[in-house]
Parts: C-alpha cells; sequence; structure tokens
C-alpha cells in the first residue's frame, strides 16, 4: 500500500545563505521525531532567528539542505501515548536542545544544557528541525506542559527557561558563602531581561533595570513589576549591587557590569556579543577589583527540563495582563517575515498560527 503524507506549511531556511528563507510546503512530521503530535499554536522570534534568516548561523539536518526554524514554540497535544503524562488538548513547549549521542557526562544526567564536548542538537537552530511548523512532533520527555491559563502568553516559556537557569546559577554561586542577596541589576530590557527582573521580584529582591530607551512600552513594564528603570551608567542606576544579570551582549556594559558589581557579588552574563569590536580597558585593574572583592562571573545560556518547569512555575505565578504585553506583536504565518523586523517599540513579536 502506498502511504501518501501531507503537507504543512513550515518557515526553512538554507543555512548560511541570506534571503533564502520561506514559506514552504514540508512532508508531515515523521513518527522517529517523536511520540506526541502537536499542533503548533505560537512560535516566539528572537535574534538568534533573525541570525538565522541572516545566514550568519544555524546548520541544518545532515542530509538536508533545508533547516526549520522556530525554537521559541506554544503548541496543542494532537496524540499523545498512553502513561506519558499528556493526553488530547494539553498545551505544552518544546525543549531545544537534545543530548550529544556519546553523551559527555552532563547530558548522561540530563544536564544537557552544559554538553562538555559540543555534539549537541537543537530543535530549529542545530541539526534538527524547529518548530515553526503547523505540525511537529517531539518526545514526550522534551514536551513540557503547560498550565491552560497561559494559553495566550505560554510562547514565553523558553526565554524564560534561560533566565530560570540564570538565576538557579547565579544561588548556586552565591552559596559559596553566606547568601543573603539584597539587590539586583539588570542590563537590558528586553525579553531575556524584563523576564529576569520578573524572576527577580518574585524573589523578593530590590530590582533594578537599565536599558538605553526613555520611552515606549519598556520603563513601563519594569514599574509594574515594583521595579525601577534607569538609563545612563551602572554606577548612577543603584548600589552596587548584588547580582548583575547581563542581557545585552554590549561590550562595554559586560565589563562595567564586571567593574560595579557588589562585593561578593556575581555576575551572570547572557548576552552573546558580535564582535568585531576593540575596547579600551585596564584589564589589571579590573582583575585586582575582582580577586580582593571575591566576584564571580559566569555565562549562562540554554537551559534543561528543570529549568522549564521551573519557568512554567514562574510565569503561572506571574500577572497574566503584565506577561501579556510583553507580547507586542502577533503575526500570521503567510507575513512571517514581518516578524523579524524590529520595529522601535518591539519587545517580542511572535508569529500566531491561529490567526
Amino acid at each position: 500500500m502506498v502511504v501518501i503524507l501531507a503537507a504543512v506549511r513550515a518557515i526553512t531556511v538554507i543555512p548560511g545563505r541570506k534571503d533564502s528563507a520561506e514559506l514552504s510546503e514540508v512532508p508531515e512530521p515523521p513518527a522517529d521525531d517523536g511520540d506526541v503530535l502537536v499542533q503548533t499554536l505560537a512560535v516566539g522570534v528572537c535574534g538568534t532567528d533573525t541570525e538565522i534568516v541572516s545566514g550568519a548561523y544555524g546548520w541544518a539536518p545532515k542530509g538536508r539542505d533545508r533547516l526549520v526554524i522556530g525554537h521559541e514554540s506554544l503548541g496543542r497535544v494532537l496524540e499523545a501515548p498512553d502513561g506519558s503524562g499528556l493526553a488530547e488538548g494539553d498545551l505544552v513547549v518544546g525543549i531545544v536542545r537534545r543530548p550529544d549521542p556519546v553523551p559527555c557526562e552532563n547530558c548522561a544526567v540530563g544536564e544537557w544544557d552544559m554538553c562538555r564536548n559540543g555534539r549537541y542538537t537543537e530543535r530549529g537552530i542545530k541539526q534538527r528541525d524547529g518548530y515553526a511548523s503547523e505540525r511537529y512532533r517531539v518526545e514526550t520527555g522534551f514536551a513540557v506542559k503547560v498550565d491552560p491559563s497561559l494559553e495566550d502568553v505560554g510562547v514565553l516559556l523558553e526565554p524564560a527557561s534561560v533566565v530560570a537557569k540564570a538565576w538557579e546559577h547565579v544561588d548556586a554561586i552565591g552559596r559559596r558563602a553566606r547568601w543573603q542577596p539584597r539587590v539586583a541589576l539588570i542590563t537590558g530590557a528586553g525579553p531575556i531581561g524584563l523576564l529576569a527582573a520578573l524572576l527577580g521580584a518574585q524573589r523578593g529582591l530590590e530590582v533594578h533595570v537599565l536599558d538605553r530607551v526613555s520611552d515606549g512600552p519598556k520603563p513601563k513594564l519594569v514599574t509594574d513589576l515594583g521595579a525601577s528603570y534607569h538609563t545612563g551608567a551602572i554606577a548612577e542606576a543603584c548600589p552596587p549591587p548584588d547580582v548583575i544579570v547581563e542581557c545585552t551582549g554590549v561590550g562595554r556594559l559586560v565589563f562595567d557590569a564586571m567593574e560595579h558589581v557588589g562585593n561578593g557579588g556575581v555576575v551572570c552574563l547572557t548576552g552573546v556579543s558580535s564582535g568585531g569590536r576593540s575596547l579600551a580597558i585596564d584589564a589589571g585593574s579590573l582583575n585586582r577589583e575582582m580577586v580582593l572583592e571575591n566576584s564571580a562571573v559566569f555565562g549562562s545560556v540554554n537551559a534543561n527540563r528543570r529549568h522549564y518547569e521551573q519557568a512554567a512555575h514562574a510565569l503561572a505565578a506571574a500577572d497574566r495582563s503584565w506577561l501579556r504585553r510583553l507580547i507586542t506583536r502577533r503575526v500570521p504565518l503567510q507575513q512571517w517575515s514581518d516578524a523579524l523586523r524590529r520595529r522601535p517599540d518591539d519587545v517580542k513579536p511572535v508569529i500566531d498560527l491561529t490567526l
């Protein structure tokens, strides 16, 4: 018997080739992609997607030229196996990273976000098709159930998982000594920065957010968290903070964060710098300050299942109207390219497959 697979629409790109992105018809997702079949509701857009579409980043699956993009997802279960903990109609988010095949010592215990050998794969980024498709399949262990009340904002779960991991690691490093943080500074008021501020506020910290814009939605989003919004220099924003979560990747801000964190403080770098720019810094003085003040600096990216679950709890505890305001634009799948064009008031554009 000949089985004819239906086609679904998906946003695909030839990684490394600029202007190759298109809305394509692709085969129905194959069973070996996972045992859970999901109807996509929404896909968030971030800088990684923009880089992939520009040809600067990304890897296609082996034996293929094109990659289905999209790593920030929200979908509804169409089919799930018995005993999976999932049922038809459940809302789910697909985890991005998959462990390497060796596996390394971290991947072997489910800490694939800390892969040691770099052989991991990622949905919509590295050698695995993403979620920007009308339907996709995902393995039971990589589908995170979302509270039904989060249907209109659940697409924020993936970026929230990134900051959940960042805060978990901040706390782990802080506990090298007595750790009672009071003041946190977030540099950058994009989606990652605002979600980092949300989790800081949920921890009861005095939260400050520094960004370059003085109008638009960002200042009000920050103040509505009970946090303080600043423009200008880190030194002028607040007293030396116990925690700085750097979300811009701007070289000057990275070094300013290292210089101005409080004694025994922790700096978490989540922003990825573009490179190609030189900065004049007093490396000796910076080293002296960090050593004498017991400061710690670390980088953080991606997340494992534990962090997705932490993020789901954080979103469920947040004010829904505040979360809705993070999603500043919803674009139909047919007009997907509009979501990748940045607008001055953008926080989080979303491709909405229900429109």
